[in-house]
């Protein structure tokens, strides 16, 4: 056959088929545009799932009419006019092939009245083909309405879902949006009913209503605020204890520059910061916010715009994984980041204990792991339990009053009732005190009796020789055998007789695809925790009063005492209206 050029209206829908998947495509084009042009407040419309029309208004800068037709010209944009531009492109839409796209497949109508402007202007398309300007009476923004989407591609309109899923998507969308632009008002209406109607986010307790809002109150009550800013980059947001822990990767958004992404670095990054603190198969739930200078984020790298590619990707991850590592190394009985991990939690006003250390002779529990239970009892006699003078705070976990069957420690704090699993918390206890202990002795080695070989990618051995000494710094000794194979000499003691082979080549696959590897501290993470749970003191141990309360000041001063090594919480909270529900109490 013949080469020929493709007319102009085929090439718009062929690119539809990249950017417009389904209506809730078509909002995400729109409202971005609309936030791009400055508006300050953005209606959203939707019929039948947004299948029979949709309908989004701004206050923004507006078009003038001599642009409108030109607006719905391919690969036309006011948004950038050289590389230099692109390279630092600041705004979320920049290709300037949307509007003509959708019109390529709906029936659109464009109306916009620029600030200042006498009138508006409006023009109509349909199937491509546009139309001729005419005056229309308007506000000062730009309305654009899209109707009987895929009219006329009905092969793709077949792939479209129920009303109520395709609406769920614009919904899902457009909590998106309202996180990244706390300082817009977003309205969302369906079939003439009102939905959703987001005011203006200027200060922190209106900034915390609108992720309330978007996330749920529950994520709020677990939410841990982040701000935190190292080398031109800057994070702020909310993630959520380990406790609210959620069974899909659902409630999870990251915005670059307000641009929400799917990042695999990102995710890895976050993930590893959560590897010893969540329940197996279950995923962290945040709100996140990077800040970097444009020139250090390529966004141009998916037609939809979900995906970016870091200058320096290595430091973006770093920053991710240590702020996020950091917060959570606070959730601890009266830690930096703590809140009560019960819904429950008092409200009433209590004496302050987030500054309390527990008594000056109370050492942690040493590294004799369950052996040194028996020191508890000395550990915290200076102390004697709850019989402190009345005018003592109260610690964040209080003081032990029983133990049931063996598991549970009772205690009473300034709120009402802690019930501890001792097992949970001392194995806690014991995993954070092991990797103290590895941290400081890391470079510890076990020569192979004899070295082995194996065989390796280029990438893979370039890779090795990139980062070489870090992995000697783990413990590992590793060479080149030529550009394909490396032969490993020593590993880390504590890990001589785990699979070397398997977990170099895992290492090296990590350093190809991500610049970087944890898989060995995870890896003896796993190790430590197994030595941890075996070690913790069991089930069906009794314990004194003394032995309790010093278990529970060595819970205040541990990081991530929240959970045990595998996500499960080591404490609840029941405060006094709580217990009075419990008894019907006042009802």
């Amino acid at each position: 056959m013949p080469i020929r050029k493709l007319p102009v209206h085929l090439v718009n829908q062929i690119a539809a088929g990249e950017v417009i998947e389904r209506p809730s495509s078509i909002v995400k084009e729109l409202v971005e545009n609309s936030l791009d042009a400055g508006s300050g407040r953005i209606r959203v419309e939707a019929e039948r799932g947004g299948a029979r029309r949709i309908r989004v208004s701004d206050d923004g800068c507006g078009i003038s009419r001599d642009e409108l037709a030109l607006a719905l010209s391919a690969h036309a944009t006011s948004k950038i006019e050289s590389l230099d531009d692109l390279e630092g492109v600041a705004t979320l839409g920049f290709r300037g092939e949307a509007l003509p796209s959708i019109a390529s497949v709906s029936r659109l109508r464009l109306a916009s009245r620029p600030a200042g402007a006498d009138s508006g202007f409006e023009l109509e398309a349909e199937a491509g083909k546009v139309g001729e300007v005419r005056p229309a009476g308007m506000p000062e923004g730009t309305v654009i309405e899209v109707r009987d989407l895929f009219y006329n591609t009905p092969a793709r309109r077949k792939f479209m879902r129920t009303e109520r899923t395709e609406f769920g998507h614009i919904d899902d969308l457009l909590k998106r949006l309202a996180l990244a632009r706390m300082d817009v008002a977003l309205d969302l209406a369906h079939d003439g009913r009102m939905v959703r109607s987001l005011a203006p986010a200027a200060d922190e307790a209106t900034r915390n209503r609108r992720v309330a809002a978007v996330c749920g109150e529950a994520f709020m009550e677990q939410a841990i605020v982040l701000e935190e800013a190292h080398a031109g980059l800057r994070l702020t947001g909310w993630i959520a204890r380990p406790g609210f822990s959620r069974s899909q990767a659902d409630l999870q958004f990251f915005f670059v520059n307000g641009r929400l992404v799917r990042d695999r670095l990102v995710a890895h990054a976050v993930r590893q910061a959560y590897r010893d603190v969540l329940f197996h198969g279950r995923h962290p739930a945040f709100a996140l916010m990077l800040e970097l200078d444009p020139q250090r984020v390529d966004v141009n790298v998916h037609p939809q715009k979900h995906e970016v590619r870091f200058r320096d990707g290595r430091l973006v991850h770093d920053f991710l994984f240590k702020t996020i590592h950091h917060a959570l190394s606070g959730t601890r009985p009266g830690g930096e980041s703590a809140q009560m991990a019960a819904a429950s939690r008092a409200h009433a006003a209590a004496p302050s204990a987030a500054g309390w250390q527990g008594e000056g002779n109370q050492s942690g529990l040493g590294l004799g792991v369950a052996e040194t239970v028996s020191r508890y009892a000395e550990l915290a006699r200076a102390g004697q339990g709850r019989e402190q003078a009345a005018g003592d705070e109260i610690p964040p976990l209080g003081f032990a009053v029983a133990q049931i069957h063996g598991v549970f420690v009772l205690a009473e704090n300034a709120d009402g009732l802690i019930v501890v699993d001792m097992h949970a918390a001392h194995e806690r206890i014991v995993y954070e005190q092991l990797k103290q202990a590895w941290s400081e002795e890391r470079v510890r080695s076990q020569q192979l009796l004899v070295p082995e070989k194996i065989a390796v990618s280029e990438r893979e051995g370039r890779a090795l020789e990139r980062h070489i000494e870090g992995l000697e710094r783990l413990g590992f000794e590793l060479g080149l055998a030529g550009p394909e194979a490396v032969v490993i000499r020593a590993v880390p003691a504590l890990l001589a007789r785990a699979d070397g082979q398997g977990l170099v080549r895992d290492v090296l696959a990590d350093l190809v695809a991500l610049g970087q590897s944890q898989r060995i501290e995870t890896v003896l993470d796993e190790l430590l925790s197994t030595i941890a749970c075996h070690g913790s003191v069991r089930a069906n141990r009794r314990l004194n009063i003394d032995e309790m309360n010093a278990l529970l000041r060595d819970m205040e001063r541990t990081e991530r005492s929240d959970q045990c090594n595998h996500g499960r919480p080591t404490w609840v909270q029941l405060d006094m209206k709580a217990l009075d529900r419990l008894f019907l109490r006042g009802q």
